[in-house]
C-alpha cells in the first residue's frame, strides 16, 4: 500500500504544513512541525509513536479542541484553522465524535442523558428525535439495556462503549479516539476494538491514537510520529537507531 492515498477527490481531512507551538514563560516548545496528513472518508487510520512525540496533541487539533500554530487544516473543504470559538465549536458539535481513554461520562447523568448530550446542542431537533437516535446508538453498541444505569454502576468496558454511543448519536463525519483501550484489561479492550472495527465496516471514517502495536496493526492505515512530525517507515527506523527510541510497531504500513 502507498503511503498516502491517491483518491482523486476531496479528502474528508487535509493538512498542510500543520505546526504546534507551545510558549510557557521564557520556553518555546515545537510540538508539532510541518505536519501533511490526508484522511479520506472511510478510512480507519491509526497514530502511533513514543510517549511525548506529539500524537494526542495532533488529534486535539484534529477535533478542533485545540488550533494549530501555523499550517493548514481543511475539514470537508473547510479551512478551519482561522476560525473563531464559536464557529469551531459548531463544526465540532455537528462533524466530529470523541472517544476518550477516560470515558469522560457525568456521573450524575443516566446512559440514556450522557449519550444525549450532544444532541441537546443541536438546533431543530425536538425530544422525540434524541430519544430516537438514543437508542439506536445504544443499540448499535450493545448498552440498550443499560439506558437508566450511571456510570458509576457499569464496568469500564460499558462506560467506554456508552462513550462510543455518545460519540455516535451526531452522526459526525469522522471519530477521533484517543487510546480508547488504554484504561481497560485486554478482555475490555478486545471488545472495544472489535466495536470500532464494525464501526469502520458500516462506513465510519475513525482516526485512533494508540499505544498497542497489536490494536494499531488492525486499522487500514498507520501514521508513524516522532519528535512532533509524521515520518515514513525508513527515516523512522533511522532515527530511531540513532534516538535509541523504543519501537512501537515493527514492520507495519506507514502513512504520511
Amino acid at each position: 500500500m502507498s503511503s498516502q492515498p491517491t483518491n482523486d477527490y476531496a479528502p474528508l481531512i487535509q493538512l498542510e504544513g500543520l505546526g504546534k507551538v507551545f510558549h510557557t514563560d521564557e520556553l518555546e516548545t515545537h510540538a508539532l512541525s510541518d505536519i501533511a496528513l490526508r484522511i479520506d472518508a472511510g478510512d480507519f487510520v491509526a497514530i502511533t509513536g513514543p510517549s511525548g512525540c506529539g500524537k494526542s496533541t495532533l488529534l486535539s487539533i484534529l477535533g478542533l479542541l485545540d488550533p494549530a500554530s501555523g499550517g493548514s487544516y481543511r475539514l470537508k473543504g473547510q479551512d478551519v484553522a482561522t476560525l473563531d470559538a464559536r464557529a469551531r465549536a459548531k463544526i465540532r458539535n455537528g462533524e466530529i465524535g470523541f472517544i476518550f481513554q477516560a470515558f469522560n461520562l457525568i456521573a450524575d447523568l443516566s446512559v440514556e442523558e450522557n449519550v444525549a448530550l450532544p444532541l441537546t446542542y443541536r438546533e431543530g431537533v425536538n425530544r422525540e428525535q434524541i430519544r430516537q437516535r438514543v437508542r439506536e446508538v445504544l443499540e448499535l453498541v450493545g448498552m440498550a439495556h443499560r439506558t437508566r444505569h450511571y456510570p458509576g454502576q457499569l464496568s469500564g468496558g460499558q462506560q467506554q462503549r456508552v462513550a462510543v454511543a455518545r460519540a455516535l448519536v451526531g452522526n459526525p463525519a469522522i471519530l477521533l479516539a484517543d487510546e480508547p483501550t488504554g484504561n481497560l484489561d485486554s478482555r475490555n479492550g478486545e471488545g472495544v476494538m472489535q466495536l470500532l472495527e464494525q464501526l469502520h465496516e458500516a462506513g465510519s471514517t475513525l482516526c485512533m491514537v494508540t499505544h498497542d502495536p497489536a490494536f494499531a496493526r488492525r486499522a487500514q492505515r498507520i501514521v508513524h510520529m516522532l519528535d512532533g512530525r509524521i515520518v515514513d517507515e525508513d527515516t523512522f527506523e533511522r532515527l530511531r537507531h540513532e534516538q535509541d527510541v523504543p519501537v512501537p510497531l515493527v514492520g507495519s504500513e506507514v502513512s504520511a
